[in-house]
């Protein structure tokens, strides 16, 4: 590089493509001649080579000069180059940005983004629950009811979904949010299928938040997820990650409420989240046929009052539920651990000291897990649960607690597990299959011959299997195994339009009683039809 600057240079400072320096001469030899005239020859060619000396000193600084400025453009040209790139990263942020900003409403400062879908469904089951896209697994006939030898076909669009989420800035640090979402599956007593199917709005969640970024605190207060359903990343609302299916009660194993609850949770670097939720409390109750005939009969629940559909009852309970909830994102996968305890609540007499009301503990704990086994092609998640008194919080909906003769509450041990892996093949195809079961101890009694309690193997099963006949049949244990997809035949700018189908094949098996265990099966068919405006 420096040869040809310098060739460049002197080429430009002689006006000549070429030359040639010498060093000095050697002394020519004498001549016979005027020595006179030698040394003023002589001198004239120092003279000259000097000359040419300080001309090459000056283009050589010259060509340093040139060199000096290359390698500062050259700087500069990268530098340029950094900066193009800097911006273009930042162009493409902004669009994104932009285009996001899109999707929402401004009103007074505050973001506002719509969500939901519009949903046509179908549903088949082999037997009768006589229930509409949301399954009752522990309600699966057994063959001594009429429904037990009938099919069921409903047509649906109750699980179509609306939600408004309302967000803004305080300050840089303090971010404010409000969700709210509905669905059309709540069944006022007016509402049935004859002729308008005219079914009413239902709550599923409705709560606000408060995230404090530079302490990592996050609160939510109002209707929500309970905090021990599984979340895809962190412990942050709306990333609860449900089975892709289309039955509107999931399947068996999966551990969820939707309950209004006050949270607290830190994120330690968003990479651990450590959460604690107070939620509102309720009981399920498995009670003895032969209830009426224990020597204590215990107060549970109440007729309900303002606010409540006075068909139904509600328990007693005047404790909260209390969750604690530790989750990670180290970077691979997510993962999470927590525990709920729960306290029950009734009221009884006991010899000798009057009726008063007692408190029963129960609760549990579990895990869950997601891992991108091939990222963003295959997922497998799996969760689980143990515990007494944990039924409610199940698919399948199976019995908290029973009672002893006494009337003292006796929780339920339960066990639930849920594992599924989703098949991305392509853009527009999910594929999924998923497995889960929930199954309970036995709490059994009896009181000078009478059986009392869950499983009690005293219990008449002996016309499970005949229509008209005699069954209690309590409920062991209910498992599922399910298959399905979704196709996107349309992602666009007007939204997303998707079709999809699932089939299940359930199983309820109950505890061993007088003639045998007996076994409800059920197969059913779903499709779904759903656009997604925004």
């Amino acid at each position: 590089m420096r040869s040809k600057l310098l060739a460049v240079a002197i080429a430009a400072g002689l006006g000549v493509t070429s030359f040639h320096v010498c060093a000095d001469p050697a002394p020519a030899p004498a001549k016979k001649t005027h020595t006179t005239s030698q040394s003023s020859d002589a001198a004239s060619k120092n003279a000259e080579i000097e000359a040419l000396k300080a001309q090459l000193q000056a283009l050589q600084e010259k060509v340093s000069e040139l060199e000096q400025r290359t390698d500062a453009q050259s700087d500069i040209n990268v530098a340029n180059g950094q900066n193009i790139e800097a911006v273009q990263k930042q162009q493409a942020a902004t669009e994104a940005q932009v285009k996001k900003s899109s999707d929402k409403l401004a009103y007074k400062g505050v973001n506002i983004t719509l969500g939901g879908f519009l949903a046509a469904e179908t549903i088949y089951r082999s037997h009768n629950e006589g229930a509409d896209i949301a399954s009752s697994y522990n309600a699966i006939p057994y063959k001594n009811s009429v429904a037990g030898h009938a099919a069921e076909t409903r047509f649906s669009a109750r699980q179509s979904r609306v939600s408004l989420l309302a967000q803004g800035d305080v300050s840089p640090d303090t971010h404010v949010a409000g969700y709210i979402e509905a669905d059309f599956i709540g069944g006022a007593q007016t509402a049935n299928s004859n002729e308008s199917n005219s079914f009413n709005p239902r709550e599923r969640n409705v709560y606000m938040t408060i995230d404090w970024d530079n302490p990592g605190l996050h609160l939510l207060a109002g209707q929500n997820w309970s905090l021990l359903t599984l979340n895809s990343k962190g412990i942050t609302p709306r990333t609860e990650l449900t089975p892709p299916q289309i039955d509107a009660q999931y399947l068996p194993g999966f551990t969820w409420a939707r309950q209004t609850q006050i949270r607290l949770v830190k994120d330690f670097d968003k990479t651990w989240w450590l959460g604690i939720s107070l939620e509102n409390p309720q009981t399920t109750f498995g009670v003895s046929p032969n209830q009426s005939k224990a020597p204590v009969q215990p107060v549970y629940n109440i007729a309900a009052g303002s606010g409540f559909d006075a068909a139904n009852t509600l328990s007693l309970n005047h404790i909260p539920d209390v969750v604690v909830k530790l989750a990670a994102d180290p970077g691979y996968g997510h993962y999470e651990i927590f525990g709920i305890g729960r306290a029950f609540y009734n009221r009884y007499a006991t010899p000798g000291q009057g009726t008063s009301n007692h408190n029963v503990y129960g609760g549990g704990y579990g895990i869950g897990v997601i891992l991108p086994l091939v990222e963003k092609v295959l997922d497998f998640q799996f969760s689980g649960m143990q515990g007494r008194g944990i039924g409610r919080y199940g698919s399948a909906q199976l019995p908290d607690v029973t009672f002893r003769p006494n009337g003292s509450i006796a929780p339920i041990k339960e066990n639930m597990l849920l594992a599924g892996l989703t098949l991305h093949a392509t853009p527009d195809w999910d594929i999924y299959a998923f497995g889960g079961r929930e199954r309970e101890d036995k709490e059994a009694f009896d009181y000078n011959g009478v059986p009392l309690g869950i499983g009690n193997p005293l219990y008449n099963n002996a016309g499970c299997n005949t229509e008209g006949g005699s069954c209690v049949g309590n409920t062991k244990e209910i498992w599922q195994g399910t298959m399905g997809f979704w196709w996107k035949f349309y992602q666009g700018k007007f939204g997303k339009a998707q079709f999809g189908a699932q089939y299940s094949h359930t199983e309820r098996e109950a505890f061993e009683g007088v003639g045998g265990a007996p076994k409800a099966k059920e197969d059913m068919f779903f499709t779904s039809f759903r656009y997604y405006p925004f």
